[in-house]
C-alpha cells in the first residue's frame, strides 16, 4: 500500500516528533517515519490511529488505484508565483459515509454562489471540535441554520450566520452538526 502519511504531514506544516505525540496513545518519530517511508508496514489501525492525529479522514492517507490526482506547478506566496522545489501532487478527495453537501446558492458571507461545501457530520459528543467553524444544524421541520459555531454550553449552541450584521442564534441540543470541511469553487 503506498502512503500519503508524509504528503499529508508535511501540508499541515508537523514535524516527525508533533505526529507521533498527537497520536494516541504517542508514539516515537522514528516510528511515524518508517510508516511514512514504507520501512514498516502500514496497518489499518497505523492508518486510522494517524489519520486521526493529522485530522483527515484515512482516505486522504492512501494513494487507491485509479484515483484522481493533480500535479502541483506552482506555489504562490508574497513574493509571487514560484516552481515547487519537490514535486508535489493532489490527491482528489474521497468522501466518507458521513459526509453532507451543501451548496451555496446565492452569496452570502465569504461563500459565492455555486460554492460546494463538504461537511463531516458529528455526533454530539464532538461539538467541541466544532468551534470558530463554519456548521450546519438541522432544525425541525426540515429547516437548517449555517454559520460559525461561536459558544458551546450545557447543549446549547450559539450561531453567528455569515451575512454581516446577522445576529446570532441559540440552538438547543442539536440531534447532530455537520462542519464544513472542505470548499469546492469554481473560478
Amino acid at each position: 500500500m503506498i502512503t500519503r502519511i508524509r504528503d499529508v504531514r508535511r501540508a499541515k506544516g508537523l514535524t516527525l516528533e508533533e505526529v507521533a505525540a498527537l497520536c494516541d496513545p504517542p508514539t516515537t518519530a522514528q516510528t511515524i517515519g518508517r510508516l511514512e517511508t514504507g520501512v514498516r508496514t502500514v496497518s489499518v489501525k497505523w492508518l486510522n490511529r494517524i489519520a486521526a492525529a493529522l485530522n483527515v479522514p484515512s482516505a486522504d492517507l492512501v494513494d487507491m488505484p485509479g484515483q484522481d490526482h493533480i500535479d502541483v506547478a506552482a506555489i504562490i506566496g508574497p513574493e509571487g508565483a514560484r516552481a515547487p522545489t519537490r514535486a508535489l501532487r493532489w490527491t482528489a478527495p474521497v468522501a466518507s459515509g458521513a459526509m453532507i453537501g451543501v451548496e451555496v446558492g446565492a452569496s452570502t458571507g465569504d461563500y459565492r454562489a455555486g460554492d460546494q461545501l463538504w461537511c463531516e457530520r458529528l455526533a454530539p459528543e464532538s461539538f467541541g471540535g466544532a468551534l470558530d467553524r463554519d456548521v450546519l444544524v438541522p432544525l425541525p421541520a426540515g429547516r437548517f441554520l449555517f454559520g460559525r459555531l461561536i459558544d458551546r454550553a450545557n447543549g446549547r449552541l450559539a450561531i453567528l450566520p455569515p451575512d454581516s450584521g446577522s445576529r446570532r442564534q441559540v440552538i438547543d441540543e442539536p440531534p447532530w452538526m455537520a462542519v464544513a470541511a472542505r470548499l469546492v469553487r469554481s473560478l
